[in-house]
């Protein structure tokens, strides 16, 4: 092995999978609005057509697969490891995984705060106190709020509220776009705010890092920390967005 070449071994990292097709498009089969390769359909890992209700969300899953180089690379394809994940481990039983978005309200990252420095208490109060007043205006769910690490135990109205905010995700793909922004940003009330409208993406995920952003600011930036960082925010941003056609979709 040179210099030049990569590390072999148990570590190293997968060769990504030659790319096997001319064209990404759309068909509406069955219906539903298949990703096809070459005319093909393409499958799920668990060898489910990918396919979804909505014609504008196929045609955003076609144009990653259609802006794929020499190599596939799925880590270049946020919302179709997403509409993938709902498919396989969704689509039969959502209940779970809308109970666990339910759950992260029950320690929800807004609800959690610093008592010192007063940069970032002040920093924490203006960006997330906004977000649960809508919580408890639009959704009616009054969240108690906590110093430190010290759990406080949040009324079950409130996780009724956010529990029936929930349910109005009732598509599959919809939900698992949800949940990923919920464990992506440790917050369920960010999560339905940006997929109801009252952030766009890039506030939401700004807002669930003050706490590194005022580290940063005090120690400086870790570049694998960023690059990381970066990464997740691009797949809450798909997310978001998938959440967003499914709804234009729906009226």
């Amino acid at each position: 092995m040179t210099e030049a070449d990569p590390p072999a071994g148990p570590f190293a990292r997968p060769e990504l999978p030659r790319r096997f097709y001319r064209e990404a498009g759309i068909a509406e089969r069955e219906g539903a609005f298949a990703v096809v390769l070459d005319g093909r359909n393409t499958r799920t890992p668990a060898r489910r057509p990918l396919a979804v209700a909505q014609r504008s969300l196929a045609e955003a899953l076609a144009a990653e697969w259609a802006g794929q180089g020499e190599r596939i690379d799925p880590a270049t394809m946020p919302m179709t490891r997403i509409v993938n994940a709902a498919l396989d481990g969704i689509a039969d039983d959502p209940a779970p995984v809308a109970q666990d978005i339910v759950k992260y309200a029950g320690s929800d990252l807004l609800c959690y705060r610093a008592g010192e420095p007063e940069a970032l208490v002040a920093a924490q109060a203006q960006g997330w106190d906004p977000i649960l007043a809508w919580a408890r205006d639009e959704l009616g769910a009054m969240l108690i709020l906590s110093q430190g690490i010290a759990f406080a135990a949040q009324p079950e109205r409130a996780l009724s509220a956010v529990r029936a905010a929930v349910a109005g995700f009732d598509d599959p793909v919809a939900l698992g776009a949800l949940h990923a922004m919920t464990t992506l940003s440790g917050s369920a009330i960010l999560a339905l705010a940006t997929a109801l409208g009252r952030l766009d993406a890039a506030e939401a995920w700004r807002l669930a890092h003050l706490d590194e952003a005022h580290q940063e600011a005090v120690w400086g930036e870790d570049d694998e920390a960023m690059v990381r960082r970066r990464r997740r925010g691009e797949e809450f941003a798909a997310a978001a967005r998938i959440v967003a056609l499914v709804r234009a979709d729906a009226g």
